[in-house]
């Protein structure tokens, strides 16, 4: 029994990392109704701009700060200089643009740091492992899980208690609107898009001493990105994080039930999930 209640502690931790990879693809696609195919390269950024911090003798926490702030200054910088010239083009040019960006931030990986992964260690403070009774956990796994928990009720509140916030879910119904109101609509845009990605770095750099870096995690990232947001409804926050939690726990239980088939199975759920809710879990009819 336990190694089950070990894979559901797991498939949590896996999930509030979905999660966090998720949402800022989730509230861009909701405020700019703009799909981001360079989502995943920024959390690619954000585990090797860690791992590089670590290589100049930086520790974990520095990394865990900066690194965010500056994958979300690049962001800015992009969504300034590239992306904002297709917003108002067909989907087609969005993804043109960013599947474009997406490679030209991988190849810059792979001339920097190479085609070889690498590893990250864990911070020595959260080395071991926790006890209670026959249940054994390692600690930067629990410290994930409650620090995603802590950042998830801080979204939270900068969505739904600040007028950042307000303008972001007002914007989502209608920019027109919220322009009309005087507040500089061109300017929430370009700081949801940095927000969104400076959540997916810090989901990278979380992830890096759990999985290490390589050159193509970006493209993995983005397609669990993208179930996840399908599954729990697009452009909404909880939907972003009740997704995370369905997607991890599956694939976190299935490694444990069906190994070869645990990657597929947050698929067959997201199959599963459209055929019962076209617009995901807590999606809105269009």
């Amino acid at each position: 029994m336990n190694v089950y209640l070990l894979q559901v502690v797991n498939g949590i931790g896996v999930g509030m990392l979905y999660f966090l990879l998720a949402v800022g693809l989730s509230i861009v696609f909701g405020l700019l109704r703009f799909v981001n195919f360079a989502h995943g390269a920024f959390y690619l950024l954000g585990a090797y701009f860690c791992y590089q911090a670590m290589q100049w003798s930086m520790n974990f926490w520095s990394a865990l700060v900066v690194v965010p702030i500056v994958v979300g200054a690049i962001a800015w910088i992009v969504e300034k200089v590239v992306l904002r010239h297709v917003y108002a083009q067909q989907h087609e040019f969005h993804i043109l643009a960013t599947v474009g960006l997406a490679l030209v931030i991988q190849e810059c990986a792979i001339i920097a740091w190479g085609p070889i992964g690498d590893n990250v260690p864990v911070p020595d403070v959260l080395n071991g492992v926790v006890m209670w009774g026959s249940f054994i956990y390692p600690k930067y796994r629990l410290f994930v899980i409650a620090f995603t928990a802590v950042l998830a009720g801080i979204l939270w509140w900068v969505l739904e208690g600040t007028r950042l916030g307000s303008a972001v879910r007002a914007g989502s119904e209608s920019s027109e609107m919220v322009a009309l109101l005087g507040i500089n609509v061109t300017r929430i845009f370009s700081l949801v898009f940095a927000l969104g990605a400076g959540t997916a770095a810090l989901a990278g750099v979380l992830a890096a001493p759990i999985r290490g870096v390589e050159p193509f995690m970006g493209i993995e990232a983005l397609g669990v990105a993208f179930v996840v947001v399908v599954v729990g409804g697009m452009g909404n926050f909880l939907g972003a994080l009740v997704g995370g939690l369905l997607v991890g726990i599956v694939q976190s239980v299935m490694s444990t039930l069906w190994p070869e088939g645990a990657r597929l199975m947050i698929y067959v759920a997201m199959a599963a999930v459209l055929l019962l809710r076209p617009n995901g879990l807590l999606g809105r009819t269009a």
